[in-house]
């Protein structure tokens, strides 16, 4: 989590409907980053990076697979700990098990949404299941506003039913779209929704003005109010937009995860699993994980042992928040 993307952000230019620009899309290209282990998992991760560090208070998005289990050795990742923030998890194929210090045992199945809420400290496990051939999903995390950052450890499940809008089939996990709302508390105004489109479809959408959107695109090219995404880019468009006007380019269906929230103002420290506001945040995390202190409490269930945290960087871990548009 200490890592930030170098790469820039590469800017694609559309025309609008009768020569007008159209809503300014952001194209953000993904990095490899391996997971650990002697078969590491790699993930491909958006956010965060230089070019933006937050989409509303979405800060991390981590897009995987699809993997073949037994060549990759699938997703076994020791419990660890988090603070200041949401978890989502959100798989295309596959199954994890999820164990946690609130003593939550949950299964990660597609079309599924397990949201775990760290906020003072949990700890939890992820491993993906003996059943489980490909694995193929999202890890997003969610930055907890000030006022609530140190709130209490929570664990929902929530299975949306698709609904459909123009040639697309929605599906609401977090937030309001296409008439229908997740009943999954938020800290923050959010929206998270896996949208399948038909072959060939434009479709529409109605769109939030005080929320900013990322579309994370896992198949299929998909034009973005006319800027093209291909699979593993994450199109950003800023607030002001009553509409989205998304076109699959393929004879496939397509899919993507629609991601939106109002601008996430305040400045984060992220290292690690933790975010906190300043460094000092971090070192006080850091050293009541390593001394198992009942901030975190433990997870029953998980066969192997918890992960230590890497060492801290010798210099203070800065703050981060979005760049300033000019």
């Amino acid at each position: 989590m200490s890592n930030v993307e170098v790469d820039p952000t590469a800017l694609r230019c559309a025309t609008g409907d009768h020569g007008q620009p159209a809503p300014q899309v952001d194209v953000l290209s993904a990095r490899d980053v391996p997971l650990g282990g002697p078969r590491a998992m790699t993930v491909r991760r958006t956010l965060p990076q230089r070019a933006r560090t937050l989409i509303g208070a979405w800060c991390f998005v981590d897009h995987y697979g699809p993997d073949n289990v037994a060549d990759t050795g699938g997703m076994d990742v020791a419990p660890h700990p988090h603070t200041g923030l949401q978890t989502v998890s959100w798989l295309f194929s596959g199954e994890i098990e999820h164990r946690d210090s609130l003593g939550s045992h949950a299964f990660v199945r597609p079309g599924e949404l397990n949201l775990m809420t760290g906020g003072y400290g949990i700890s939890h496990s992820e491993a993906s299941t003996a059943d489980t051939t490909i694995l193929h999903g999202v890890q997003l995390w969610v930055a907890l506003p000030e006022e609530h950052r140190h709130t209490g450890r929570d664990f929902r499940h929530y299975v949306p039913s698709p609904v459909r809008m123009g040639g697309a089939e929605v599906s609401v996990f977090l937030g309001s779209l296409a008439g229908d709302t997740s009943p999954v508390r938020t800290f923050t105004p959010l929206l998270g929704a896996e949208l399948v489109l038909d072959p060939r479809s434009t479709t529409t959408l109605p769109l939030r003005t005080d929320f900013e959107y990322g579309l994370l695109v896992d198949q299929g090219d998909v034009r973005m109010a006319g800027t093209l995404l291909r699979p593993a880019e994450l199109g950003y468009s800023g607030t002001g937009n009553d509409t989205l006007t998304l076109t699959n380019e393929t004879d496939a269906p397509a899919r993507a995860v629609l991601l939106g929230g109002t601008p996430f103002e305040e400045q984060i420290v992220m290292w690690w699993n933790f975010i906190g506001r300043s460094h000092e945040d971090i070192v006080e995390a850091r050293q009541a994980w390593e001394s198992a202190s009942d901030r975190f409490g433990s997870v029953d269930g998980y066969d192997g042992d918890r992960l230590p945290a890497p060492a801290l960087p010798h210099a203070t871990i800065a703050p981060r928040k979005n760049p300033t548009h000019h």
